[in-house]
């Protein structure tokens, strides 16, 4: 008997196990396709060659079904893989515009849309492969991808070089100052010089450690985007305002007063010519006079 009910205690166990709920964002699932397209030789770090040193950078464009969760998911595999996002620039931009009066006091508005994302990443040199098979798994149609290894070694030994000679150099002039340097002219264009040797050496040395930080660290930039968006938006017509016109009664009253405003207007404008009026009839009667002794 114990042992039939410690039997349907691990049924029962196995059964509540199976039918627990998944996570509600999962990471996608690898593409071996897309994987493929990504991958490459020059990502890979050959530690068998000691002879060259290779700064690696990828670029990459493709799109994705979601561009925030695909964005999540590189920031969450770059800080995983032990690297650093330096630029992200996350846009929407428009492709259509459309406006549609569907009611006289209602307008569709139709926008389409495509969101895309700008992206640079710094992942170690030793981890670019593994990085672009991770970021690979978000591909759903890639437009194209480009991976360069550049071979630095020879610059780097040409800075080496540089910072031993302006060092000796730079021990000499300083012996010679401080053993012959006694005139003015001599001492100041020794001094010159000298700075400029520093310089030199200053230079070199900046390089150095701006190409070993691109030896430590790969560039990555990303360009994603995801299938066009349509977007519907009903919005009141702010355009139709006949609803805000006032009656017909309250039109012919309106109306009323204007005509007779504009009667009072010309009434005041004719009395305002009076003198020009009494002038006329005048002339006219001096005229009638005229004729009228003319005809007799």
């Amino acid at each position: 008997m114990k042992n039939t009910q410690f039997t349907l205690v691990i049924i029962l166990l196995l059964g509540f196990i199976g039918c627990s709920p998944k996570r509600a964002e999962e990471a996608p699932q690898a593409d071996s396709t897309a994987v493929a397209m990504v991958t490459s030789s020059a990502s890979v770090e050959n530690k068998n060659d000691s002879t060259h040193r290779f700064i690696r950078t990828a670029d990459l464009k493709f799109r994705v079904k979601s561009v925030i969760k695909s964005t999540n998911y590189i920031e969450e595999i770059t800080a995983r893989q032990g690297g650093f996002v330096t630029y992200t620039n996350l846009t929407s931009n428009v492709d259509d515009f459309e406006s549609k009066s569907v009611s006289r006091d209602s307008i569709l508005i139709t926008t389409r849309y495509t969101v895309t994302n700008s992206i640079i990443l710094r992942v170690p040199n030793t981890r670019l492969d593994t990085t672009l098979k991770e970021i690979a798994k978000n591909i759903d149609f890639l437009d194209y991808r480009i991976i360069k290894a550049d071979d630095i070694a020879l610059q780097l030994l040409s800075n080496s070089l540089t910072m031993k000679r302006s060092s000796r150099n730079q021990a000499r002039l300083t012996n010679a100052i401080n053993n012959r340097g006694k005139k003015l002219n001599e001492t100041t264009a020794a001094e010159e010089l000298l700075l400029n040797k520093q310089e030199q050496a200053d230079n070199a040395q900046l390089s150095t450690l701006s190409l070993q930080d691109k030896l430590n660290f790969s560039t990555i930039n990303l360009t994603i985007y995801q299938r066009q968006t349509i977007k519907h938006d009903l919005i009141p017509n702010d355009d139709n305002n006949k609803k805000f016109e006032p009656g017909l009664g309250t039109k012919i009253v309106d109306a009323l007063s204007m005509g007779w405003n504009i009667l009072e207007s010309v009434l005041v404008f004719i009395i305002s010519l009076w003198g020009l009026i009494t002038l006329a009839i005048v002339v006219f009667l001096f005229y009638r006079i005229y004729r009228l002794k003319l005809k007799k």
